[in-house]
């Protein structure tokens, strides 16, 4: 049902920018289908739009600075259309610097957080009208939009994402999450069933769960019938069973036997991980207040191993946190050692404001040894990838078709379910399409295949999705 205001939106274009992680990507299409149900078209050409909208990320200071470059090319686009433009900023940067926004950026009409989408076009409306800013940035203990159908505009059609949560409880000291998001909401399991079946009747092959920290998930029913994340996963995984599942991001506390027994008894629950660790020295994790130990998280890597054979692990890792010492650095590296992630996420230390790091905590790492430390954890986890890689020579995968390689119209690209990207020869073979593929070859990020034949989740369950081959000669 569309709002009284609707007929004031004519033909007006809307253009979104997304800037950030996957859960800002889900937001924008949450945002495109309010906007859409109000009277708005969509746009893919800035030229065309009546108001643009930046959807931002909070997350690290360079991010906000993109943002703010941004925000200055538009203010020209503005004043040559005579100030005809409508420019909004959404998410986490609106939520944590909205004053600064309103104040020093006064060419943004609107400042909306990330659980007040639903009233986009009210605040659209009245910017319009009065000329006068409009504002919503009031976090929300029960929003979860679990009502929306986001528009997948940027989708390949064989991946999709659903989230099922939002906001985050764990309060660690380096991160700006909770106050720009809030505190942790479950959304209803029945609606979450309901759109992954929604996107099995489309032909999707791919579903990921998404949340700030999506394993803390917990629902409990009106009648006090209480779902774990654990549980979830295997009823999402029972809806399709010709449908991978994969879920981002999690918590290492929040990762029990019961999920890990979910991964290793449902074929179509993916044997991929990600188990953020941030770093590999038990005083730094107790300052990051990570609520685990090294030897703790060992542990966890370990048992995940046990349960999971074959699982493939990804992580996060933060270099140059306050304090952190040349032993306290060599102890990330010697961590990377022993659990040898396929995959990870690496960044500096970047203070953010209100952080308790930010007001406890002095960021004393010089930024020149952030940035020399960083570089040998990059190097480190190259190297891990690459010789990954090279073990999977002469292995075969079942291989999910995403679409043509980027560098070539005539090989395909697809991912193992333990989210390693495979290249190899179109031939006969189309999006959306499970192919076993020969490994022949490999770089550090990329495994370069053969194809073999076109097959199904359930027949690779059989055959085992994974087995060793000797390698062409």
């Amino acid at each position: 049902m569309k709002h009284g205001y609707d007929e004031a939106t004519g033909d007006k274009q809307v253009y979104i920018e997304t800037y950030g992680c996957q859960m800002n990507v889900n937001d924008s299409g949450i945002v495109a289908s309010v906007l859409e149900e109000s009277g708005y078209g969509l746009t893919r050409d800035q030229e065309d739009a009546d108001v643009v909208l930046l959807n931002t990320c909070a997350i690290r200071e360079n991010a906000e600075r993109k943002i703010r470059t941004r925000l200055g090319m538009l203010r020209s686009e503005k004043e040559k259309r005579d100030g005809e433009l409508m420019l909004g900023v959404l998410g986490c940067m609106a939520e944590r610097l909205r004053e600064k926004l309103l104040e020093q950026e006064d060419l943004v009409d609107v400042v909306v957080g990330p659980d007040a989408y639903r009233d986009l076009p009210r605040l659209l409306y009245e910017a319009d009208a009065t000329g006068q800013a409009a504002v919503n940035v009031e976090l929300s203990k029960q929003e979860t939009y679990e009502d929306i159908q986001p528009v997948r505009y940027d989708s390949n059609g064989v991946s999709a994402y659903v989230s099922i949560m939002r906001g985050c409880d764990n309060m660690c000291t380096f991160c700006v999450v909770p106050f720009t998001r809030g505190r942790e909401e479950s959304r209803p399991v029945t609606t979450i069933l309901s759109e992954v079946a929604q996107l099995a009747e489309e032909g999707y092959k791919e579903v990921t769960l998404l949340g700030q920290n999506v394993n803390s998930y917990h629902y409990t029913d009106e009648d006090g019938t209480s779902v774990s994340f654990a549980e979830l996963v295997d009823r999402v995984s029972r809806v399709s069973p010709e449908m991978r599942v994969r879920y981002s991001t999690s918590h290492p506390k929040d990762c029990t036997d019961d999920l890990l027994k979910v991964h290793r008894d449902r074929p179509n629950v993916c044997n991929y991980i990600h188990l953020p660790v941030q770093h590999g020295n038990t005083e730094v994790l107790d300052r990051m207040r990570r609520t685990y130990t090294r030897e703790e998280y060992l542990a966890l890597t370990e048992r995940a191993k046990e349960l999971c054979p074959g699982v493939s692990l990804s992580t996060d890792l933060i270099a140059g946190f306050c304090g952190e010492t040349e032993e306290q650095h060599q102890d990330t590296l010697s961590l990377m050692e022993q659990v040898r992630y396929d995959h990870a996420y690496m960044f500096k230390y970047s203070e953010r404001p209100q952080t308790y790091a930010a007001r406890k905590y002095e960021d004393d790492v010089p930024e020149d040894v952030k940035q020399r430390r960083l570089e040998e954890i990059i190097e480190r986890q190259n190297q891990h990838a690459k010789e990954s890689n090279e073990e999977e020579i002469g292995r075969v995968h079942t291989v999910l078709v995403e679409g043509p390689s980027k560098k070539s119209d005539e090989q395909l690209f697809g991912r193992t379910d333990t989210n390693k990207g495979v290249v190899f020869d179109r031939e006969d073979y189309e999006k959306g399409d499970y192919v076993k593929v020969r490994i022949e070859d490999c770089t550090s990020s990329t495994l370069l295949g053969t194809a073999i034949e076109k097959t199904t989740l359930a027949e690779a369950a059989r055959t085992d999705s994974i087995t060793t081959e000797p390698a062409v000669a």
